[in-house]
Protein backbone atom coordinates (compact mmCIF):
# COMPACT_ATOMS: atom_id res chain seq x y z
CA UNK A 1 0.00 0.00 0.00
CA UNK A 2 2.64 2.52 1.01
CA UNK A 3 4.78 1.56 -1.98
CA UNK A 4 1.90 2.36 -4.35
CA UNK A 5 1.30 5.67 -2.61
CA UNK A 6 4.97 6.56 -2.80
CA UNK A 7 5.03 5.69 -6.51
CA UNK A 8 1.99 7.91 -7.13
CA UNK A 9 3.67 10.83 -5.37
CA UNK A 10 6.84 10.23 -7.35
CA UNK A 11 4.76 10.42 -10.50
CA UNK A 12 3.31 13.77 -9.45
CA UNK A 13 6.71 15.17 -8.59
CA UNK A 14 8.04 14.14 -11.99
CA UNK A 15 5.35 16.11 -13.88
CA UNK A 16 6.83 19.01 -15.82
CA UNK A 17 4.78 21.91 -14.46
CA UNK A 18 6.33 24.24 -17.04
CA UNK A 19 4.67 22.20 -19.78
CA UNK A 20 1.16 22.71 -18.38
CA UNK A 21 -1.14 25.50 -19.49
CA UNK A 22 -2.61 27.91 -16.94
CA UNK A 23 -5.91 26.05 -17.07
CA UNK A 24 -4.22 22.69 -16.60
CA UNK A 25 -2.28 24.02 -13.61
CA UNK A 26 -5.50 25.30 -12.05
CA UNK A 27 -7.29 22.00 -12.59
CA UNK A 28 -4.29 20.11 -11.21
CA UNK A 29 -4.36 22.19 -8.03
CA UNK A 30 -8.09 21.57 -7.53
CA UNK A 31 -7.63 17.86 -8.13
CA UNK A 32 -4.67 17.64 -5.78
CA UNK A 33 -6.65 19.38 -3.05
CA UNK A 34 -9.37 16.73 -3.33
CA UNK A 35 -6.76 13.95 -3.18
CA UNK A 36 -5.12 15.62 -0.18
CA UNK A 37 -8.49 15.50 1.59
CA UNK A 38 -8.86 11.80 0.76
CA UNK A 39 -5.34 11.12 2.02
CA UNK A 40 -6.09 12.99 5.26
CA UNK A 41 -9.25 10.90 5.66
CA UNK A 42 -7.27 7.70 5.10
CA UNK A 43 -4.74 8.79 7.70
CA UNK A 44 -7.54 9.58 10.17
CA UNK A 45 -8.98 6.11 9.66
CA UNK A 46 -5.61 4.51 10.43
CA UNK A 47 -4.97 6.81 13.38
CA UNK A 48 -8.37 5.96 14.88
CA UNK A 49 -7.70 2.22 14.72
CA UNK A 50 -4.10 2.63 15.92
CA UNK A 51 -5.20 4.83 18.82
CA UNK A 52 -8.04 2.48 19.82
CA UNK A 53 -5.58 -0.40 20.03
CA UNK A 54 -3.15 1.77 22.00
CA UNK A 55 -0.38 0.66 19.68
CA UNK A 56 1.61 3.66 20.84
CA UNK A 57 1.98 2.11 24.33
CA UNK A 58 4.46 -0.47 22.99
CA UNK A 59 7.13 2.25 22.87
CA UNK A 60 6.28 3.54 26.32
CA UNK A 61 4.48 6.67 25.09
CA UNK A 62 1.91 8.21 27.40
CA UNK A 63 -0.55 8.92 24.57
CA UNK A 64 -1.04 8.65 20.84
CA UNK A 65 -0.34 12.36 20.43
CA UNK A 66 2.97 12.02 22.27
CA UNK A 67 3.99 9.13 20.02
CA UNK A 68 3.04 10.98 16.81
CA UNK A 69 4.91 14.08 17.92
CA UNK A 70 7.98 11.90 18.56
CA UNK A 71 8.02 9.56 15.58
CA UNK A 72 6.57 11.92 12.96
CA UNK A 73 8.38 15.01 14.28
CA UNK A 74 5.13 16.94 14.55
CA UNK A 75 4.33 19.88 16.80
CA UNK A 76 2.58 18.53 19.88
CA UNK A 77 -0.53 20.62 19.17
CA UNK A 78 -0.79 19.23 15.62
CA UNK A 79 -0.39 15.66 16.86
CA UNK A 80 -3.17 16.16 19.41
CA UNK A 81 -5.40 17.68 16.71
CA UNK A 82 -4.98 14.67 14.43
CA UNK A 83 -5.78 12.19 17.17
CA UNK A 84 -8.86 14.14 18.33
CA UNK A 85 -10.16 14.44 14.78
CA UNK A 86 -9.61 10.75 14.08
CA UNK A 87 -11.50 9.79 17.24
CA UNK A 88 -14.40 12.14 16.54
CA UNK A 89 -14.99 11.35 12.88
CA UNK A 90 -15.60 7.66 13.65
CA UNK A 91 -18.97 8.72 15.09
CA UNK A 92 -19.83 11.07 12.20
CA UNK A 93 -20.46 8.74 9.24
CA UNK A 94 -21.77 11.39 6.83
CA UNK A 95 -18.76 13.63 7.51
CA UNK A 96 -16.34 10.73 7.19
CA UNK A 97 -17.83 9.61 3.87
CA UNK A 98 -17.63 13.11 2.38
CA UNK A 99 -14.04 13.42 3.64
CA UNK A 100 -13.03 10.07 2.14
CA UNK A 101 -14.53 11.15 -1.19
CA UNK A 102 -12.55 14.39 -1.18
CA UNK A 103 -15.66 16.57 -0.98
CA UNK A 104 -14.64 18.25 2.28
CA UNK A 105 -11.25 18.96 3.78
CA UNK A 106 -9.69 18.45 7.18
CA UNK A 107 -10.47 22.11 7.92
CA UNK A 108 -14.20 21.45 7.38
CA UNK A 109 -14.06 18.36 9.58
CA UNK A 110 -12.23 20.22 12.36
CA UNK A 111 -14.83 23.01 12.34
CA UNK A 112 -17.67 20.50 12.56
CA UNK A 113 -15.89 18.63 15.35
CA UNK A 114 -15.64 21.84 17.40
CA UNK A 115 -19.34 22.52 16.86
CA UNK A 116 -20.34 19.01 17.96
CA UNK A 117 -20.21 19.23 21.75
CA UNK A 118 -21.90 17.18 24.44
CA UNK A 119 -24.75 19.71 24.41
CA UNK A 120 -25.19 19.71 20.62
CA UNK A 121 -24.50 16.03 19.83
CA UNK A 122 -28.16 15.10 19.41
CA UNK A 123 -28.85 18.07 17.12
CA UNK A 124 -25.67 17.31 15.17
CA UNK A 125 -26.77 13.74 14.50
CA UNK A 126 -30.05 15.12 13.18
CA UNK A 127 -28.47 17.86 11.03
CA UNK A 128 -25.20 16.21 9.99
CA UNK A 129 -26.19 15.83 6.33
CA UNK A 130 -27.40 19.45 6.10
CA UNK A 131 -24.08 20.72 7.46
CA UNK A 132 -22.05 18.49 5.17
CA UNK A 133 -24.07 19.67 2.16
CA UNK A 134 -23.22 23.26 3.15
CA UNK A 135 -19.55 22.30 3.35
CA UNK A 136 -19.71 20.84 -0.16
CA UNK A 137 -21.38 23.87 -1.72
CA UNK A 138 -20.14 27.01 0.04
CA UNK A 139 -16.90 28.89 0.35
CA UNK A 140 -15.23 28.07 3.64
CA UNK A 141 -16.03 31.45 5.21
CA UNK A 142 -19.71 31.11 4.32
CA UNK A 143 -19.71 27.55 5.63
CA UNK A 144 -18.17 28.73 8.91
CA UNK A 145 -21.00 31.23 9.21
CA UNK A 146 -23.57 28.47 8.68
CA UNK A 147 -21.93 26.40 11.42
CA UNK A 148 -21.86 29.39 13.78
CA UNK A 149 -25.58 30.03 13.30
CA UNK A 150 -26.32 26.32 13.64
CA UNK A 151 -24.41 26.27 16.94
CA UNK A 152 -26.47 29.20 18.21
CA UNK A 153 -29.69 27.38 17.33
CA UNK A 154 -28.54 24.05 18.74
CA UNK A 155 -27.17 25.48 21.97
CA UNK A 156 -28.32 29.10 22.54
CA UNK A 157 -27.19 29.10 26.16
CA UNK A 158 -23.79 27.79 25.17
CA UNK A 159 -23.45 30.49 22.49
CA UNK A 160 -24.19 33.20 25.04
CA UNK A 161 -21.77 31.66 27.52
CA UNK A 162 -19.06 31.58 24.85
CA UNK A 163 -19.72 35.24 24.02
CA UNK A 164 -19.48 36.19 27.68
CA UNK A 165 -16.23 34.24 27.95
CA UNK A 166 -14.82 36.19 24.99
CA UNK A 167 -15.58 39.46 26.76
CA UNK A 168 -14.07 38.14 30.00
CA UNK A 169 -10.83 37.25 28.19
CA UNK A 170 -10.25 40.78 26.95
CA UNK A 171 -6.92 42.19 28.08
CA UNK A 172 -4.17 44.57 27.12
CA UNK A 173 -0.55 44.83 28.19
CA UNK A 174 1.62 47.86 27.52
CA UNK A 175 5.02 48.26 29.11
CA UNK A 176 8.19 50.24 28.52
CA UNK A 177 11.46 48.51 27.73
CA UNK A 178 14.86 49.46 29.12
CA UNK A 179 15.65 51.51 26.02
CA UNK A 180 12.40 53.46 26.26
CA UNK A 181 10.43 51.60 23.58
CA UNK A 182 6.84 50.58 24.31
CA UNK A 183 5.85 46.96 23.86
CA UNK A 184 2.36 45.53 24.08
CA UNK A 185 -0.29 43.06 23.03
CA UNK A 186 -4.05 42.94 23.34
CA UNK A 187 -7.00 40.58 23.17
CA UNK A 188 -10.44 41.98 22.36
CA UNK A 189 -13.88 40.46 21.97
CA UNK A 190 -15.48 40.63 18.49
CA UNK A 191 -17.46 43.83 19.13
CA UNK A 192 -14.74 45.74 20.92
CA UNK A 193 -12.19 44.56 18.40
CA UNK A 194 -14.37 45.69 15.49
CA UNK A 195 -14.68 49.18 17.01
CA UNK A 196 -10.92 49.50 17.44
CA UNK A 197 -10.02 47.95 14.08
CA UNK A 198 -12.47 50.09 12.10
CA UNK A 199 -11.30 53.31 13.73
CA UNK A 200 -7.65 52.44 13.22
CA UNK A 201 -8.30 51.56 9.59
CA UNK A 202 -10.01 54.88 8.90
CA UNK A 203 -7.11 56.84 10.39
CA UNK A 204 -4.61 54.66 8.56
CA UNK A 205 -6.34 55.46 5.26
CA UNK A 206 -5.94 59.17 6.02
CA UNK A 207 -2.23 58.67 6.71
CA UNK A 208 -1.87 56.62 3.54
CA UNK A 209 -3.45 59.39 1.48
CA UNK A 210 -1.05 61.91 3.04
CA UNK A 211 1.94 59.64 2.38
CA UNK A 212 0.84 59.13 -1.22
CA UNK A 213 0.42 62.87 -1.82
CA UNK A 214 3.84 63.60 -0.33
CA UNK A 215 5.52 60.88 -2.41
CA UNK A 216 3.78 62.04 -5.58
CA UNK A 217 5.04 65.57 -5.00
CA UNK A 218 8.54 64.24 -4.48
CA UNK A 219 8.66 61.54 -7.19
CA UNK A 220 6.00 62.50 -9.70
CA UNK A 221 3.27 60.49 -11.42
CA UNK A 222 5.44 57.36 -11.42
CA UNK A 223 5.09 57.03 -7.65
CA UNK A 224 4.61 53.52 -6.19
CA UNK A 225 4.11 52.21 -2.67
CA UNK A 226 7.87 51.68 -2.46
CA UNK A 227 8.27 55.48 -2.50
CA UNK A 228 6.09 56.07 0.56
CA UNK A 229 7.78 57.47 3.64
CA UNK A 230 6.28 54.92 6.04
CA UNK A 231 5.92 51.16 5.95
CA UNK A 232 2.46 49.66 6.64
CA UNK A 233 3.39 48.65 10.23
CA UNK A 234 4.78 52.14 10.88
CA UNK A 235 1.60 53.70 9.53
CA UNK A 236 -0.56 51.50 11.75
CA UNK A 237 1.54 52.46 14.76
CA UNK A 238 1.15 56.14 13.90
CA UNK A 239 -2.60 55.61 13.46
CA UNK A 240 -2.80 54.23 17.00
CA UNK A 241 -0.97 57.28 18.36
CA UNK A 242 -3.22 59.58 16.33
CA UNK A 243 -6.28 57.80 17.76
CA UNK A 244 -5.00 58.60 21.26
CA UNK A 245 -4.36 62.23 20.29
CA UNK A 246 -7.87 62.63 18.92
CA UNK A 247 -9.36 61.03 22.03
CA UNK A 248 -7.57 63.60 24.22
CA UNK A 249 -8.63 66.41 21.89
CA UNK A 250 -12.34 65.55 22.11
CA UNK A 251 -14.31 68.11 24.19
CA UNK A 252 -15.60 66.97 27.59
CA UNK A 253 -19.15 65.73 27.24
CA UNK A 254 -18.86 65.69 23.45
CA UNK A 255 -21.00 63.33 21.40
CA UNK A 256 -19.44 59.92 20.91
CA UNK A 257 -18.75 59.16 17.23
CA UNK A 258 -20.96 56.67 15.44
CA UNK A 259 -20.88 54.08 14.21
CA UNK A 260 -17.97 52.38 15.91
CA UNK A 261 -19.08 49.12 14.30
CA UNK A 262 -22.06 47.85 12.31
CA UNK A 263 -24.15 44.80 13.15
CA UNK A 264 -26.53 43.24 10.63
CA UNK A 265 -29.61 41.76 12.30
CA UNK A 266 -32.94 40.43 11.10
CA UNK A 267 -36.23 41.54 12.60
CA UNK A 268 -36.35 38.29 14.63
CA UNK A 269 -32.70 38.38 15.74
CA UNK A 270 -33.38 38.12 19.43
CA UNK A 271 -35.57 35.06 18.91
CA UNK A 272 -34.41 33.77 15.55
CA UNK A 273 -31.04 34.41 13.89
CA UNK A 274 -29.37 36.94 11.67
CA UNK A 275 -26.74 38.55 13.84
CA UNK A 276 -23.32 39.34 12.45
CA UNK A 277 -20.86 42.19 12.17
CA UNK A 278 -20.36 43.99 8.89
CA UNK A 279 -17.10 42.05 8.50
CA UNK A 280 -19.08 38.79 8.52
CA UNK A 281 -18.26 37.62 12.06
CA UNK A 282 -21.26 35.94 13.69
CA UNK A 283 -21.96 37.19 17.23
CA UNK A 284 -24.39 36.04 19.89
CA UNK A 285 -27.39 38.35 20.36
CA UNK A 286 -26.61 38.69 24.05
CA UNK A 287 -23.25 40.24 23.20
CA UNK A 288 -25.12 43.26 21.80
CA UNK A 289 -26.95 44.07 25.01
CA UNK A 290 -24.23 46.29 26.58
CA UNK A 291 -24.15 48.38 23.38
CA UNK A 292 -27.89 48.82 22.82
CA UNK A 293 -28.35 51.98 24.89
CA UNK A 294 -26.09 53.85 22.46
CA UNK A 295 -27.09 52.05 19.29
CA UNK A 296 -28.71 53.57 16.22
CA UNK A 297 -31.29 51.21 14.72
CA UNK A 298 -31.56 51.45 10.94
CA UNK A 299 -34.48 49.77 9.17
CA UNK A 300 -33.77 48.50 5.66
CA UNK A 301 -36.63 47.04 3.62
CA UNK A 302 -36.05 45.28 0.31
CA UNK A 303 -38.75 45.11 -2.37
CA UNK A 304 -41.06 47.22 -0.24
CA UNK A 305 -42.52 50.74 -0.43
CA UNK A 306 -41.18 52.07 2.87
CA UNK A 307 -37.61 52.82 1.81
CA UNK A 308 -36.28 54.42 -1.35
CA UNK A 309 -33.34 52.34 -2.55
CA UNK A 310 -33.03 53.52 -6.16
CA UNK A 311 -31.80 57.08 -6.57
CA UNK A 312 -32.33 57.56 -10.29
CA UNK A 313 -30.40 57.02 -13.47
CA UNK A 314 -28.96 60.55 -13.61
CA UNK A 315 -26.90 60.19 -10.42
CA UNK A 316 -23.33 59.11 -11.13
CA UNK A 317 -22.33 57.76 -7.73
CA UNK A 318 -24.04 55.39 -5.31
CA UNK A 319 -24.92 57.40 -2.21
CA UNK A 320 -27.46 57.37 0.59
CA UNK A 321 -30.12 54.67 0.57
CA UNK A 322 -28.99 53.07 -2.69
CA UNK A 323 -25.44 52.59 -1.42
CA UNK A 324 -26.56 51.37 1.98
CA UNK A 325 -28.97 48.83 0.45
CA UNK A 326 -26.20 47.35 -1.72
CA UNK A 327 -23.80 47.23 1.24
CA UNK A 328 -26.30 45.28 3.31
CA UNK A 329 -27.40 43.04 0.44
CA UNK A 330 -23.97 42.04 -0.89
CA UNK A 331 -21.71 42.34 2.20
CA UNK A 332 -18.59 41.14 0.36
CA UNK A 333 -16.74 41.89 -2.87
CA UNK A 334 -18.48 40.54 -5.95
CA UNK A 335 -15.40 38.79 -7.34
CA UNK A 336 -15.54 34.99 -6.83
CA UNK A 337 -11.96 34.85 -5.51
CA UNK A 338 -12.48 37.62 -2.94
CA UNK A 339 -14.34 37.59 0.36
CA UNK A 340 -13.28 41.00 1.66
CA UNK A 341 -16.10 42.53 3.70
CA UNK A 342 -14.76 45.90 4.91
CA UNK A 343 -14.06 49.29 3.28
CA UNK A 344 -15.65 48.30 -0.02
CA UNK A 345 -16.67 50.43 -2.97
CA UNK A 346 -19.93 50.27 -4.94
CA UNK A 347 -19.42 49.57 -8.63
CA UNK A 348 -21.78 49.57 -11.61
CA UNK A 349 -22.42 46.12 -13.09
CA UNK A 350 -22.97 47.76 -16.46
CA UNK A 351 -20.56 50.72 -16.50
CA UNK A 352 -21.95 54.23 -16.25
CA UNK A 353 -20.08 55.16 -19.43
CA UNK A 354 -21.91 52.37 -21.27
CA UNK A 355 -25.32 53.58 -20.15
CA UNK A 356 -25.54 51.71 -16.85
CA UNK A 357 -27.99 53.20 -14.37
CA UNK A 358 -27.15 54.03 -10.75
CA UNK A 359 -29.72 51.67 -9.29
CA UNK A 360 -29.63 48.85 -6.80
CA UNK A 361 -30.06 46.23 -9.53
CA UNK A 362 -27.05 47.63 -11.41
CA UNK A 363 -24.83 48.01 -8.36
CA UNK A 364 -22.49 45.63 -6.57
CA UNK A 365 -19.81 45.79 -3.92
CA UNK A 366 -16.18 45.62 -5.00
CA UNK A 367 -12.94 45.78 -3.06
CA UNK A 368 -10.57 48.53 -4.25
CA UNK A 369 -8.34 45.99 -6.02
CA UNK A 370 -11.06 44.37 -8.11
CA UNK A 371 -12.82 47.65 -8.78
CA UNK A 372 -9.56 49.13 -10.03
CA UNK A 373 -8.71 45.98 -11.98
CA UNK A 374 -12.00 46.12 -13.83
CA UNK A 375 -11.78 49.85 -14.53
CA UNK A 376 -8.01 49.92 -15.09
CA UNK A 377 -7.41 52.65 -12.53
CA UNK A 378 -3.78 53.47 -11.92
CA UNK A 379 -3.45 54.90 -8.42
CA UNK A 380 -4.41 53.10 -5.18
CA UNK A 381 -6.89 54.82 -2.92
CA UNK A 382 -6.23 53.04 0.39
CA UNK A 383 -3.50 51.09 2.19
CA UNK A 384 -5.08 47.72 1.33
CA UNK A 385 -5.51 48.82 -2.27
CA UNK A 386 -1.91 49.89 -2.79
CA UNK A 387 0.01 47.22 -0.93
CA UNK A 388 0.68 43.69 -2.12
CA UNK A 389 -1.27 40.86 -0.41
Amino acid sequence: MLEELSAAVDGLLSVDAHGLSDGELSEALVGLEAERARLDAAEARLVAMWDARKAWAVDGARSGAAWLAWRCRLPRAEARRRVRLARWVRDAPVVERAWREGEVSAAHVALLARACTARTAEAFARDEKVLVDAARQLRFGEFAKVVAYWSQHADPDGAEDAAADQVARRQMHLSQSLDGMWLGDLVLDPLGGAAVAETLALIEEELFAADWAEAKTRVGDSVTVADLGRTPPQRRADALVEMAVRARAAPPGGRRPAPLFTVHVGYETFAGRVCELANGAVVAPGALVPWLDGADIERVVFAGPSRVIDVGAHTRFFVGGARRAIEIRDRTCYHPTCDRATRLQVDHVQPWAAGGATTQDNGRLACPHHNRLRNRRAAPTSPDDGEPP
